[in-house]
């Protein structure tokens, strides 16, 4: 099914049966106001806007085992413009409001582009932002005043005072998302788990031969969860990039295969998915402080 494609906030406020946006560049929607029926829209729609939605009755809360690991006061999830939007029809029974605003309400301004520093508007369905009860009231106070703006009268000073209320709604995300990382250390350690897994088998048993060095993107395939989900989890616990550790444990089989084999630096390059022996010695010594062939001679 081709995607519904909605370039203004007016159009997208056309098709959901509700009234004018009162700024032609931000919006705020009450979900309990759409008149539309939004069943084929929301199965698929890209908006060439940003779109943050608070959703206070979602049923994707993420599980771990019998227990529950996160607040169920709401949840925050995050959209850029060009994005595919999607809903399950089991998940379409929630309450709660949706922020709009088009990359030209803050062109000019810092946050145009600071905002490509928010990872959390790539990460997926179910990565989102769970709320306790006092994150949700400082959001719901963060909307709020954003709507009081809208409200009133528009002014020199309107459009300063909803940005910096845009950077604190952004900055409070980061901040919580942290606190998340935490609260879910249980199903991450998991997740830290299968990756050590997945790259221990990757190597062990030669498909870089056939595959190559697996990308940050193959890994996060592997474990259902977005890339730059699976990047900020993994320096939130580690300090470490996914990059960073894809090359550890190549590394480690480098040397396994240096130490067990008689293969050559050439032979073992080409068998860990290089095409050139140069960058793999570039990449060993970067990693080691010697090259391949000195940490070899060492052995002896």
């Amino acid at each position: 099914m081709t995607p519904f494609i909605f370039n203004s906030i007016s159009a997208l406020h056309t098709a959901l049966g509700v009234s004018k946006p009162l700024h032609p560049l931000i919006s705020l929607l009450d979900y309990g106001d759409v008149k539309a029926d939004v069943l084929e829209l929301s199965k698929g729609m890209v908006l060439n806007f940003y779109k943050i939605s608070f959703k206070k009755n979602f049923k994707g809360k993420i599980k771990y085992g019998q227990g529950h690991y996160d607040f169920d006061e709401g949840n925050l999830s995050f959209h850029a413009p060009g994005q595919l939007v999607k809903v399950l029809e089991e998940e379409a029974d929630y309450s709660g409001i949706t922020l709009l605003f088009h990359p030209d309400f803050i062109r000019g301004y810092a946050l145009a582009s600071k905002i490509k520093e928010f990872g959390f508007f790539s990460y997926g369905l179910t990565e989102a932002l769970y709320l306790s009860d006092k994150e949700r009231a400082i959001m719901i106070g963060i909307f709020n005043t954003i709507e009081n703006e809208l409200q009133a009268s528009i002014d020199n000073f309107s459009q300063d005072i909803m940005i910096s209320q845009l950077e604190q709604l952004l900055n409070y995300s980061n901040r919580f998302y942290n606190r998340q990382f935490i609260t879910r250390k249980l199903v991450n350690t998991d997740l830290l788990v299968k990756m050590e897994m997945y790259l221990e088998t990757y190597f062990n048993t030669n498909k870089t031969l056939e595959s190559g060095i697996p990308s940050v993107n193959d890994l996060a395939e592997h474990l259902k969860v977005s890339s730059r989900y699976l990047s900020d989890m993994l320096r939130a616990h580690t300090g470490k990039s996914t990059q960073f550790h894809i090359q550890q444990k190549l590394i480690d089989h480098a040397k396994y295969l240096l130490t067990a084999t008689d293969l050559s630096v050439a032979e073992i390059a080409y068998q860990l998915g290089f095409e050139r022996p140069q960058s793999f010695n570039k990449l060993f010594k970067q990693k080691t402080d010697q090259s391949p062939l000195q940490f070899k001679n060492s052995l002896n």
